[in-house]
């Protein structure tokens, strides 16, 4: 065994050849059978974690570590704040690369897709794995443009902590809030990191007055800036009073400097940490640890990734004040009592392993070739390999414990949002342990819903368009590759038109149709050609109205009657999907026998509404009368529930609904004034106008129809100065000439 370790642990100096050569004579040498490690190596990494430099250790503690040394944490931020520089520059000084990644160069680890690295954002989170001074983190770097806002979702879910990276010249951004209220949801403890200080503009004193204003936080100065814009050159340690300096001749930022901060040496900068200090005096490394764990205060460092200043403090400071796994409070963990439950939080398609499912374990352990039962999907599968994620890189291990995060290909059911145990067994006696549990508590839960870990909210998409292969015999090739994308992105919806039998792309916005119509290209080699992209409005109805239907077929020599009587009326409250009622002259009896049916049949017509066939929401269906003929079956209840609620909708006074966007333009005040003109034009409604620092903030609800193509135009309008960011606000009703002019330009269309 120390052998076979002594070839893995090769100098950090040596070239990746070395490594390769390496595996080829571990495997001549050592036969370890099921603890053989395969390594894949692309870029100039370094060793394994646990194995930098000559440090060597046994196989069990590179693999898993103990679990109070692991931190599981999401690097997440606004587009462009610098989550993925500072990422890369983390990867560089814990060793795990050994040349800087530079986004502008595509050449970063994290962003590793063709799109990622032409357009210089990050699309799919990454996950990577890498050692710390004896820790174990587990790190994703994340998207920040607001199409991919289910990316961030998906894998907040399964961290421990975050590090929030602002702009130091912009502080809270429209994309920051929203990802702070998605790790809000998911009560995870963070840290902030304002990035950017030597950026022009950069205002220390202002980012972290947003962070105290906008996110309602209450920010721990750890760290003071050593200048601003230009002049920045370092940090100010305000726990130990030090300075961290950076050698302005470094051309890695590895080297830096670390002084006492002298009363002499500068006055002013030692009264400022001194007050700062005497603020956090009663708040130090404990209990700045209990306080950001228990997220009543946030943190604060500063540095400029891109002049490698400051991350190595940040990577301190994520060891030592962000949770460990067994740190957070996990009710279902009890009932499972030590055996395996971890949730799928992502899933990729790898054109040699297949489906690729990403795991976070929360109890038990994970194998090669463990059988393991789909609570939501109630099957049994079994994982053929398991690895360690570093990013498109892949290490394949012998097992992995509580509180990592795994790799497992194999899987084929497995979906996004899966709750993941050893066997079907332990479910049930899981759920006996959790209805127990509820009952003390009183608590009414279903056991289904107590064994589900929460998934993954999937957000409805606003953008639709047409797709079409390049002849009908590749259609099936087409179907194939749109499967596979909408089980790694649960945000893409397809769907058949049913008059026209086109094919229906769905997605969360423009650059979203776009990345996927891309990859279809070059992950599937289909040049397919795309529609004209619409909004995807949404209907309901303003009035109560009754209808009444009877469906009666012979079928063979089986006769199917069914006679329906129902109600559509508006809700009270805002709901997506219809609230179903029923009568009391409906039978307990014959609701147990048809109730499926009967909801199938309802939520089948709200699909489509009568004006321009878009889902119907907002609207409650009462069933007030249900005769069946015996022997009629389950799919004649359903398609004569569904002519009915259709019929009762038609009859209704219907509304067209509209989604409304937030949007938030940030300009200089020169092009304020053509900006402000441009919106009314759009119909938006100016709901507050900000200053940030030089720059004025146009914060403003918008129809997303008249926003669409609204970058071309503003970038035309401000000469390329201004930025904005946009995200669904809500539904909202269409004034009559709008409706009108809306139904008469669609009458034509062979979409609906």
């Amino acid at each position: 065994m120390l052998a076979y370790l002594r070839i893995f642990a090769v100098n950090h100096q040596k070239i990746s050849s070395l490594h390769i050569n390496n595996m080829c004579c571990c495997k001549r040498r050592a036969s370890l059978k099921k603890s053989e490690l395969h390594v894949l190596f692309g870029r100039n990494y370094s060793s394994l974690p646990g194995l930098i430099g000559n440090d060597i250790k046994s196989l069990h503690s590179v693999i898993n570590p103990p679990i109070a040394k692991i931190r599981n944490i999401g690097i997440m931020a606004h587009i462009d704040a610098g989550k993925t520089t500072t990422t890369e520059r983390i990867l560089y000084y814990s060793g795990y690369t050994r040349s800087l990644g530079d986004v502008d160069d595509g050449d970063t680890v994290t962003d590793f897709m063709a799109q990622e690295r032409e357009r210089g954002i990050t699309i799919q989170s990454a996950a990577v794995t890498f050692d710390w001074k004896g820790y174990r983190i587990n790190l994703i770097d994340t998207p920040g443009h607001v199409d991919f806002t289910l990316e961030v979702e998906r894998c907040l879910r399964v961290l421990d902590g975050a590090v929030a990276v602002f702009d130091a010249s912009a502080g809270v951004e429209a994309q920051t809030l929203t990802v702070w209220r998605q790790a809000d949801k998911h009560k995870i403890p963070r840290i902030c990191f304002l990035n950017k200080m030597d950026k022009t503009g950069a205002s220390f004193n202002y980012a972290v007055e947003s962070i105290k204003e906008k996110l309602k936080a209450k920010p721990l100065l750890l760290q003071l800036p050593i200048g601003e814009a230009k002049t920045f050159k370092g940090v100010v340690d305000i726990v130990n009073k030090e300075k961290l300096l950076w050698n302005s001749n470094s051309d890695d930022g590895k080297d830096f400097e670390r002084k006492p901060l002298l009363e002499t040496s500068d006055t002013e900068l030692f009264k400022k940490t001194i007050e700062a200090r005497n603020t956090l005096i009663e708040q130090l490394q404990t209990a700045i640890h209990r306080v950001t764990v228990a997220q009543v205060a946030v943190p604060v460092l500063c540095g400029s990734a891109l002049k490698n200043k400051g991350v190595q403090p940040l990577l301190d400071a994520i060891t030592m004040y962000l949770p460990s796994p067994e740190e957070r409070n996990y009710e279902f963990l009890q009932w499972y009592k030590g055996d395996l439950c971890a949730l799928a939080f992502k899933v990729l398609h790898d054109k040699q392993r297949g489906p690729v499912v990403f795991m976070r374990i929360y109890s038990g352990m994970l194998k090669p070739q463990l059988a393991i039962h789909n609570i939501n999907g109630n099957c049994t599968e079994r994982i053929s390999r398991l690895l360690l994620p570093f990013a498109d890189q892949h290490v394949e291990i012998p097992s992995l414990t509580a509180g990592n995060i795994a790799l497992t290909v194999g899987l084929k059911q497995t979906a996004t949002g899966d709750t993941i145990v050893s066997s079907k067994s332990s479910a049930l006696a899981a759920a006996r342990q959790a209805k127990r549990e509820g009952e003390k508590k009183h608590k009414q839960n279903r056991e289904a819903d107590r064994l589900l870990l929460a998934g993954v909210e999937i957000p409805e998409p606003v953008f639709f368009c047409t797709i079409e292969p390049p002849s009908v015999a590749k259609q099936p090739d087409l179907d194939r590759a749109l499967k596979c994308l909408q089980r790694e992105d649960p945000s893409l919806k397809v769907r058949l038109d049913p008059d026209s039998g086109q094919t229906i792309l769905c997605g969360m916005g423009e650059l979203h149709i776009e990345i996927i119509h891309d990859r279809i290209k070059r992950e599937y080699g289909l040049e397919t050609y795309l529609g004209p992209l619409q909004v995807a409005y949404r209907e309901t109805i303003l009035n109560s109205v009754r209808a009444t239907d009877t469906l009666d077929r012979i079928l063979g020599d089986k006769r199917h009657l069914v006679t329906v009587e129902l109600e559509a009326r508006p809700t009270e409250k805002p709901s997506v999907v219809p609230v179903i009622e029923y009568g009391e002259s409906v039978s307990e009896d014959l609701l147990k026998a048809s109730q499926e049916a009967i909801e199938n049949g309802i939520h089948s017509a709200c699909l489509q509404g009568p004006l321009l066939g878009s889902p119907i929401q907002d609207v409650v269906i009462t069933l007030h009368s249900l005769v069946i003929h015996p022997g009629t079956s389950t799919t004649m209840i359903s398609a004569c529930v569904s002519r009915c609620v259709q019929k009762a909708l038609k009859k209704a006074d219907k509304q067209v609904l509209e989604p409304l966007m937030n949007l938030e333009v940030t300009v200089i005040r020169e092009y304020l004034s053509p900006v402000l003109a441009d919106l009314a034009q759009r119909r938006g409604n100016i709901q507050e106008i900000q200053t940030r620092q030089d720059n004025k903030v146009v914060i403003a609800f918008v129809p997303l129809a008249e926003i669409m193509g609204y970058s071309t135009v503003l970038r035309t309008l401000t000469s390329g100065s201004a930025t904005f960011a946009i995200e669904l606000s809500t539904y909202q009703a269409m004034n009559p000439q709008d409706q009108r002019t809306l139904l008469t330009r669609r009458s034509g269309s062979s979409m609906f």
